[in-house]
């Protein structure tokens, strides 16, 4: 007797599952919860084998008795309907889960947590130096013998460091990919000393206070972009980190309070930050602002005013000045400061590593906020502008602390 929707609806739960028989293999099992599982039973290879056919009432009647007339035309052309439904699912979870799939789904998650410069450098070493060798990869499937290779033709190009970071990227992605059920382990882990250690590298930056005079000079009569010359002018002023300068907005600045207030999504350390503005930065400013005032970024790209300046805008133009790879960087305006403010000047440190935004914190692991030491910062500022300017107007130069 085949089944009808009528003796399926009133089909009750009994102690044990039974089955109710369509024909032709066709069944539905009733279980004591009073669940109903549609399954098809046949032979094939002289085995007796059973496929699923969903539930009902997801699953008519009519829909049922289909899958199995196409199960049974699968078993008549030689074809074993568990092996196909098998290979189909390795073949959804092979393109669901490789490892591009699960990478670009951990930067979506997380990408919001970083600062611009940091994801772009992130997407940029995956797509660049990954993707094209493991990420079609199932990530279940990738070894660390497969991803040293990964790692050792970056090596091989003379960049250790990048390789490094590759490898810390990878681990996240793969520790991600086993906290959301798609890996097993995370397989960079094991790769701990198999390459060779990175050399620590020291960004180059002029400390000199002579040799600091010159490029100040040197800043005063560069003859490019006008934009350019104000980020020059005020980058040693601020001693911000790059990105942060190439970021500044007029929305974040108060020039009539002389200060600058950073958002913590454009800080490296996830915390909002507060950049005294000396005169003469405030100076710089206000030169600008008929230029630029109207639109978003105080230092836009030459291109687009949608787009800040590029990263190696400020690089360049040292560079044009005849100032070489290894003697100053744009990055290196922080380390001059840093180093003078305390050699040179003899201000407390804790001011100065707090106007450089580094993760200071009091006795009790708590991180300062914001605001801390703000009228020593304020006061550290502006000594620090005008001795600047005593340098490039020729003012006697105070030796350093250890020459004293």
């Amino acid at each position: 007797m085949v089944l009808s929707d009528t003796k399926i609806r009133n089909a009750k739960p009994k102690f044990k599952q039974y089955k109710l028989f369509d024909g032709d293999g066709l069944f539905l099992l009733v279980s004591p919860s009073g669940g109903k599982w549609w399954r098809f039973k046949y032979r094939f290879g002289g085995k007796e084998k059973l496929l699923s056919l969903g539930t009902y009432p997801e699953v008519t009647l009519a829909q049922a008795r289909e899958r199995r007339h196409e199960t049974r035309r699968q078993v008549a052309d030689g074809i074993d309907p568990g092996q196909v439904r098998k290979a189909q699912k390795a073949a959804r979870e092979s393109t669901d889960n490789t490892f591009e799939v699960v990478a670009r789904e951990w930067y979506g998650k997380f990408e919001v947590n970083w600062a611009p410069g940091h994801a772009v450098k992130i997407k940029g070493r995956l797509e660049n130096d990954v993707f094209p060798y493991i990420g079609a990869r199932p990530i279940l499937e990738i070894k660390a013998p497969e991803l040293l290779m990964v790692l050792r033709r970056i090596e091989s190009r003379g960049a250790l460091d990048s390789a490094h970071r590759a490898r810390t990227t990878c681990s996240q992605i793969f520790r991600y990919a086993v906290a959301t059920g798609r890996a097993e382990r995370d397989p960079a882990a094991d790769l701990r000393g198999a390459l060779p250690p990175a050399q620590s590298k020291h960004l180059p930056a002029i400390t000199d206070p002579k040799k600091v005079a010159g490029l100040l000079r040197a800043i005063d009569g560069y003859e490019g972009s006008f934009v350019t010359k104000c980020a020059l002018r005020i980058a040693p002023l601020l001693f911000v980190r790059p990105g942060e300068l190439r970021h500044m907005e007029w929305t974040e600045i108060d020039l009539e309070a002389a200060e600058w207030n950073i958002p913590q999504e454009k800080m490296k350390t996830k915390q909002p930050h507060l950049v005294p503005l000396s005169r003469q930065a405030v100076e710089v400013l206000k030169e600008i602002q008929p230029l630029t005032g109207g639109d978003r970024y105080v230092f836009p790209s030459a291109r687009t005013l949608q787009r800040p300046m590029s990263n190696n805008t400020v690089l360049a133009a040292l560079r044009r000045m005849g100032f070489e790879k290894g003697e100053m960087t744009g990055h290196g305006f922080r380390a001059m400061a840093r180093t003078m403010l305390d050699e040179v000047l003899n201000v407390r440190p804790d001011f100065i590593e707090h106007q450089l935004a580094h993760e200071v914190r009091d006795p009790n692991g708590r991180a300062y906020n914001r605001t801390a030491f703000l009228p020593e910062r304020r006061e550290m500022m502006q000594t620090w502008a005008n001795y600047l300017d005593g340098l490039k107007d020729g003012a006697r130069v105070i030796p350093f602390k250890q020459q004293a």
